[in-house]
């Protein structure tokens, strides 16, 4: 027996009576932020910057050795992600992890795989 909205889905088990509720925006988001974090150059940028706290692209790319516009690119999808979160400071614009994203999809991935 299914029960549906626009963006949930209740799925009840006939034989046990459980049901689960699949909520399609977390399940959308978690993936679009495991997605960003499942490249080896993006888990570079986010060890340095959990190791660093806080810096800006000229500091990233320098550290990595990589080329300006590719370091641009992979923030631009950690950002889009939510997983990093940016501030300007005149005309520099820093970077810094998004602790409680992180926290969030850990937590969402451990749900998911315990059962």
């Amino acid at each position: 027996m299914e029960t549906t909205t626009s963006n949930s889905l209740v799925i009840v088990n006939d034989q046990t009576k459980e049901s689960t509720k699949l909520d399609f925006v977390a399940i959308k988001s978690a993936a679009m932020t495991l997605r960003a974090i499942n490249h080896k150059l993006r888990q570079q940028i986010v060890k340095l910057l959990d190791g660093n706290k806080r810096m800006n692209v000229t500091d990233i790319y320098v550290k990595l050795r990589l080329e300006q516009s590719v370091a641009s690119q992979h923030l631009a999808i950690l950002r889009r992600a939510n997983i990093v979160i940016t501030d300007r400071d005149g005309k520099f614009i820093h970077y810094k992890l998004n602790y409680e994203k992180l926290n969030d999809v850990s937590k969402f991935v451990a749900d998911l795989v315990k059962k």
